[in-house]
């Protein structure tokens, strides 16, 4: 039985020898996770390249002080089981995006002791569960602002020794989350960034001031910051620096009631101040609804919603005005908008109300209505309202103020010559139809009472 045993044992060792790297050590012990578990640990300087024959039941794999100067793509895509990683004080200057293709279990990466300037922080996404990130002693000089989208998971990021001057706004939104920005329980971190000739900005004195504050969510492995006023400067201590004070964004828009018509062109802008200079954002917060645009209002977009289409430009430091223009206005542009100024110290913003004011362009059928000839919208000059019938009743006043007629026969053709002639020898101007109508009937009630006037002087 005992011998049994023993030989078990022994293959089970000459299985491990055999396929363990040259110059490499392969053992099993305690990881950490479970209590037994392959070790694969390569240290000689003859190693010129990551090793491709590591045992896929390998939970840790270090690789310290060798000459291996590049990592290549998918050099670990075997280790599926992979939980911790040390690439150690090696010579690397280069790692490809893909090189932690499979490494799905991995949760430690440390990369401290190289020649890295640059790394993939895109290739953080092939590692879901990883939690610490050491570039202590290597020659970063920035840090992009896109890396904060793959580090939300990490907890525990080295920093320190590099060459970094500036950390990007986002990243500090990241460990410095705003109230009500964060989903689910506040993460706390633990971070590097000592050793480095941080420029004095408001950056770098927020992390501070935040990392020293009661219940902040980050703390600092070395709260010993230096700083200098431009590249090149002595370093003085981040305490004995006098910094510029973060002010929080304050948005002054041009207008905040805004009634313009149908179809017309409208540009909305806004002009925020702050330190550092805050980004501006659009927002469609609501929408007014009436009778003329009920239907279009209930095929509308989700509100709010964020708006893309719009311009933003930083005369200096601290200043940034935003517009966005509104070409052919409809019922559906109007509504309220808000010009939102953000930055590392706050949120601030402001509303403006657009009005879409006209008529729609749905044509109703018009009434019929009846006309009557005696109202017509057409008058002599000098002629007020309702006077059309006016010689009909100087007519009638002539008749009743004539006296008795002459026995003299010899007046009636004096009377005729003076009075048949006046409409029919007077030039008159050309006028439209219906002022011919009225001057017409005026006419005939003229005739009519100039007719009455003469047969009662024939009488």
């Amino acid at each position: 039985m005992y011998l049994l045993l023993l030989a078990h044992i022994l293959q089970s060792s000459l299985l491990a020898v055999q396929s363990c790297p040259a110059f490499c050590a392969c053992t099993y012990g305690s990881s950490g996770i479970a209590e037994l578990s392959k070790l694969v640990q390569c240290n000689d300087p003859g190693i010129l390249a990551v090793p491709i024959n590591v045992p896929a039941d390998t939970v840790k794999l270090r690789l310290e002080k060798t000459l291996i100067s590049r990592v290549p793509r998918a050099a670990f895509y075997n280790l599926s089981e992979l939980q911790f990683l040390w690439l150690v004080y090696n010579s690397i200057t280069s790692i490809h995006p893909s090189s932690f293709v499979n490494l799905k279990a991995l949760r430690e990466l440390r990369l401290d002791g190289n020649l890295l300037t640059s790394f993939p922080w895109e290739g953080l996404r092939d590692m879901p569960q990883l939690q610490t990130l050491g570039l202590h002693n290597n020659r970063l000089s920035s840090l992009p602002a896109h890396a904060v989208l793959f580090l939300p998971n990490i907890t525990y990021l080295d920093l320190s020794s590099n060459r970094l001057t500036i950390l990007p706004a986002d990243l500090l939104d990241l460990w410095f989350p705003l109230p009500g920005q964060q989903e689910g329980r506040v993460k706390r971190r633990i971070l590097g960034l000592h050793d480095n000739p941080w420029l004095c900005d408001c950056q770098i004195s927020m992390v501070m001031s935040l990392s020293m504050s009661l219940g902040s969510p980050v703390v600092l492995m070395d709260q010993f910051l230096v700083c200098s006023r431009s590249l090149g400067q002595s370093a003085i201590l981040l305490t004995q620096a006098e910094l510029s004070r973060c002010m929080r964004p304050s948005v002054q828009p041009s207008a905040t009631r805004i009634i313009s018509p149908l179809g017309s062109n409208v540009i909305l802008r806004c002009d925020a101040s702050g330190y550092p200079t805050p980004t501006l954002t659009w927002i469609k917060t609501s929408s007014y609804a009436d009778c003329c645009q009920q239907q279009i209002s209930e095929n509308s977009e989700q509100l709010p919603r964020n708006l893309e289409s719009f311009m933003q430009e930083s005369p200096r430091v601290g200043v940034r005005w935003s517009i966005i223009s509104l070409n052919g206005l409809s019922y559906k542009d109007a509504g309220e908008y808000r010009c939102q100024a953000r930055n590392m110290a706050g949120i601030s913003e402001a509303p403006i109300k657009l009005k879409v004011v006209g008529n729609t362009r749905l044509r109703f059928p018009k009434k019929k209505s009846q006309k009557t000839p005696s109202k017509s919208k057409y008058r002599k000059p000098n002629q007020n309202p309702g006077t059309t019938n006016t010689p009909s009743v100087k007519g009638n006043q002539i008749l009743q103020n004539i006296s008795p007629p002459s026995t003299n026969t010899q007046t009636v053709p004096n009377i005729v010559s003076k009075v048949l002639p006046v409409d029919k020898n007077i030039k008159r101007p050309k006028l439209n139809s219906a002022k011919k109508k009225s001057q017409k009937s005026a006419s005939e009630s003229s005739n009519n009472s100039t007719t009455a006037l003469f047969s009662a002087t024939l009488l």
